[in-house]
């Protein structure tokens, strides 16, 4: 293993050639029913209940509708993965780091809240309900914050970013001010030439996942091997010029909420997915924060569908009579609707073609009418909105830092790629 106190090694351009004949013929056959998915890195044991458990949060995340061939593939993957978090949690503590129990609790905690909407408690049953279990995803946050810290330790000291090279990006912005630019999530498989065909079938297969409804931030969390997997694969605000040019061309072709992938890039495979896109230092209509009052109705068992477009259709009549925000309230009592009201509605938090309905209309105006037989009808009305302000950009500490962070991103790929190569795995 790496020693825990020295920077990562640079690539070594004197390292001999691997040389494979293009007449290649196997002398024998590897038969994966012959081997169980478990390992030993370097004395520490991954049983099958590893795989299973941790399997089954991907599963689950895809609501089990994986076959029994795309189960074995991602039986395989969830290995290499436990193998990589191991030498992780391994190197930290090598390096004196030590995780406590109660910054792990207190992670799962957060991670029930935010992604699942639970308590701790609820986020327990859960897990052993799908086939997984808490202590299975706590070793994944051990692992997550393990190398973090090590990072922190034995490769962020490393980085440096001139001031010049600061300025010269914050020129280039303020250069590009009004073009594009992208938020983007990624999944990074690393590739090399003895096994670039398997895992460019793997990203196809993960393509073919996400494109069935598989969560996006699930499996970059699962699967992606850069350091940005902790954050479900956000790249955060970036522009295609700041991007290979391999993946700046597959980006610009898509929309927010697609995906593009797997690309060939030098080091593995891409898969990209557009979260958002913005113009550079430039304010977008979608950040105001706006004043509504929702106002709908609900349509009786057994509504048709032209009866509901025609109670649809006088609802939205009778709403334009009424005079502003502070009339509203009496309108809709006559129609016996109900009225509910939020100040601080972000336009960009609005379903997509509601954004620009909304942002359309003048104070006191309603949206077109909305909903389904089984929901009701409503309209939203305008009455306040507040602009955002002409976006600056990062400032030259924000931008200094991440270009840091991606220069540590780059250098953990290489940190990992020393772990694995120093490492003695037994499979059993």
């Amino acid at each position: 293993m790496a020693s825990a106190q020295q920077e990562p090694s640079q690539p070594n351009d004197a390292q001999g050639n691997i040389s494979i004949p293009d007449d290649v013929k196997l002398f024998a056959q590897n038969n994966p029913n012959m081997r169980r998915a478990t390992a030993v890195v370097n004395g520490d044991v991954i049983t099958g209940t590893d795989v299973d458990q941790r399997l089954a949060l991907i599963l689950a995340a895809n609501e089990n509708k994986v076959g029994e061939e795309e189960k074995t593939r991602l039986r395989l993957q969830v290995l290499r993965n436990l193998i990589d978090e191991t030498l992780q949690i391994q190197a930290a503590k090598a390096a004196d780091i030590d995780i406590k129990q109660a910054e792990i609790d207190q992670t799962y905690a957060r991670v029930a809240g935010q992604n699942f909407g639970q308590n701790p408690g609820a986020m327990d049953a859960y897990l052993v309900r799908v086939g997984s279990s808490p202590s299975s995803l706590k070793r994944q946050i051990r692992g997550e914050l393990s190398w973090q810290r090590l990072l922190s330790r034995n490769v962020a000291p490393f980085i440096n970013v001139s001031d010049d090279e600061v300025k010269e990006v914050m020129n280039r912005l303020q250069a590009a001010k009004g073009t594009d630019e992208y938020r983007l999530g990624e999944i990074f498989l690393a590739s090399n030439d003895q096994d670039d065909a398997q895992v460019g079938e793997n990203a196809r297969k993960i393509v073919e996942q996400l494109k069935g409804g598989g969560s996006f931030v699930a499996y970059a969390r699962q699967y992606s091997q850069a350091s940005t997997a902790a954050v479900g694969g956000d790249l955060g605000w970036i522009r295609l010029a700041q991007l290979p040019t391999e993946l700046a061309s597959a980006a610009s072709d898509i929309n927010p909420g697609q995906l593009v992938g797997p690309i060939k890039i030098p080091g593995g495979y891409s898969i990209l997915y557009l979260i958002d896109k913005r113009k550079v230092l430039t304010a977008d209509p979608r950040d105001a924060v706006l004043a509504l009052k929702q106002v709908s109705i609900n349509f009786p068992a057994g509504t048709t569908q032209a009866q509901a477009t025609a109670r649809a259709k006088t609802f939205a009549t009778t709403m334009q009579t009424a005079k502003g925000c502070g009339a509203v309230d009496e309108v809709a009592a006559k129609l016996g609707a109900q009225v509910v009201a939020n100040d601080q509605v972000r336009a960009r938090d609005l379903p997509g073609p509601l954004q620009n309905a909304v942002l359309s209309l003048s104070i006191g105006e309603t949206s077109p009418p909305f909903g389904s037989i089984s929901e009701g009808v409503r309209v939203l009305m305008l009455c306040g909105r507040d602009d955002a302000p002409n976006a600056s950009g990062p400032n030259f500490e924000q931008l200094q830092s991440q270009m840091e962070d991606d220069r540590i991103n780059k250098r953990a790929q290489m940190y990992l790629r020393d772990l694995r190569r120093d490492a003695v795995i037994e499979y059993n």
